[in-house]
């Protein structure tokens, strides 16, 4: 199991412990720098093992104990095995499931990959359902814990440049809002995070226009305090929500006439 072992060591004597998911991402990395503290326990997920690792050094500088994985996240078995260790050292009081992808049109008119699609539907959907169906019993078993799934804006309206993005999202969003009230009685929270455009890597391949576009670290802190809070959804920034939610309130078919005005269309 990739981890770091003179951490684990002191795993066990951590208050607290953070699973973070995509932790070489803008917003996955901004986030466990914001966590790391003496007392907390960070379990980072990353594809880019060299990446991660300088994540994982910044956030030992700030006094956190570290642990690291790079497993293959859509592989069923090695997930379960690696959340199981996980479990078995100390029970995630957070998961913050940020690992994701996306893909476009490569033309007007003309459909995603398929190849692309079945990926990002793994990652971005199956992946974090399947994170919570080997996370939640261990949970319910501590009597606490938090669940953090990440939207998006795009999940309130589908947008003709992400089509494929905006199903995972809108997915992933419909599962969080559910899974929050029938894990409640178990005092089991569930956040939604619908983030709009963040700086990164992800974003600048986006096509389309990026209105109100915010570094990651502000996206982190923003989605850090509503975690704290329980907050069913944390959406952001509020003239983008705004304005996607009533996308999703409007006739569709007003809808997607303002989609192709205001420039989200190939």
């Amino acid at each position: 199991m990739p981890s770091n072992a003179k951490d684990n060591e002191h795993a066990v004597n951590a208050t607290r412990c953070v699973l973070i998911t995509g932790a070489t991402g803008a917003i996955g990395g901004a986030l466990a720098k914001l966590y790391a503290a003496p007392g907390c326990h960070l379990v980072l997920h990353g594809r880019q093992a060299t990446e991660l690792s300088l994540v994982a050094d910044k956030c030992r500088a700030s006094g956190a104990h570290v642990t690291c994985s790079s497993i293959d996240l859509t592989n069923e078995n090695a997930l379960g095995e690696w959340l199981q260790h996980i479990c078995e050292q100390q029970v995630p009081d957070v998961m913050i499931a940020c690992a994701g992808k996306n893909t476009h049109p490569t033309g007007p008119g003309e459909l995603e990959d398929w190849e692309d699609v079945c990926a990002l539907l793994d990652i971005n959907l199956k992946t974090p359902i399947d994170m919570t169906r080997h996370l939640v019993p261990a949970m319910k078993a501590c009597g606490k814990g938090q669940l953090v799934l990440i939207s998006s804006l795009a999940g309130w309206h589908g947008l003709p440049t992400t089509p494929s993005y905006s199903a995972s999202k809108a997915g992933i969003k419909a599962y969080g809002e559910a899974l929050r009230g029938l894990l409640a009685p178990y005092n089991v929270g569930v956040t939604v995070i619908m983030p709009g455009y963040v700086t990164s890597r992800m974003c600048n391949a986006m096509p389309g226009p990026k209105p109100w576009e915010w570094p990651p670290e502000r996206a982190a802190r923003v989605i850090k305090r509503g975690i704290d809070a329980n907050r069913a959804r944390v959406s952001f920034p509020f003239p983008l929500n705004f304005g996607s939610w009533w996308l999703a309130v409007l006739p569709a078919g007003i809808s997607q006439w303002l989609v192709k005005r205001l420039g989200f269309d190939q």
